[in-house]
């Protein structure tokens, strides 16, 4: 939903961090853009465009910013995006889940099959690698928000499966249909999220040695730095 990859539990960030951050932006600003065209142009009367815009906010892009996204979505009338799925396996057969928000799905599905191919692997077709996870809403908090037992309170309260805490987040897991009601309930006492967005979850994982790590790290970094790329989900496990 709001332009962050998920490898499977796993993040490994190279490159230089202005370069990084240019692209973050790049995609949370298209995604606002999106939200805000296909429904209000108002954060409170829309939750996916309330969400994109908390994200942003926890990436600290910069408000000036996140107006222009929004107001692109009135400016260009003719700007037609589509979510698309793609599925497959990269190195070491690993199941890939890539979720893109495009105007051209042609040009997308040819970089997207070449990057798989240049990697060893393959593009399936929808269904191909998503039996191998199961998809769930995921609601994260920063700790300085609220404590590990009051956001437990509060997530059961709303109706959510689980919730966890580690050193950095609160995560809410909850039914993909429920999410925005859960985080509605949440909002009375929260106000700043790091992210709310369906992903998905593997059900299995493949090992990888470290050998092979760099291999399947490059390739989801090929993936990442195409424009049209929103979510990367996988079931690779990665050697420390």
């Amino acid at each position: 939903m709001a332009g962050h990859s998920h490898w499977a539990g796993i993040k490994h960030k190279k490159g230089k961090a202005d370069k990084q951050r240019s692209k973050i932006f790049s995609k949370l600003s298209k995604e606002i853009t999106v939200a805000a065209k296909l429904g209000d142009k108002d954060p409170s009367m829309n939750p996916r465009l309330r969400s994109a815009v908390q994200a942003a906010r926890s990436a600290n892009m910069p408000k000036d910013n996140i107006e222009r996204a929004i107001n692109k979505s009135s400016m260009n009338t003719e700007l037609n995006f589509e979510n698309l799925r793609y599925e497959g396996f990269g190195p070491q057969k690993v199941a890939v889940i890539v979720e893109a928000l495009t105007d051209n799905k042609n040009r997308t599905a040819s970089k997207i099959r070449t990057i798989f191919q240049k990697a060893g692997g393959s593009l399936g077709t929808q269904g191909s690698a998503s039996h191998n996870f199961t998809q769930l809403g995921i609601i994260k908090i920063d700790k300085k928000e609220i404590s590990d037992e009051r956001v437990f309170e509060l997530a059961i309260e709303a109706g959510a499966e689980e919730c966890k805490s580690n050193d950095n987040f609160h995560e809410i897991q909850c039914a993909i249909n429920e999410i925005y009601n859960v985080k509605k309930e949440l909002e009375k006492e929260i106000n700043n999220f790091i992210s709310t967005e369906i992903e998905w979850l593997p059900l299995n994982s493949v090992e990888i040695s470290k050998e092979k790590k760099d291999d399947i790290i490059n390739f989801f970094e090929l993936l990442e730095d195409d424009d049209d790329v929103q979510n990367i989900y996988s079931n690779a496990k990665l050697a420390n």
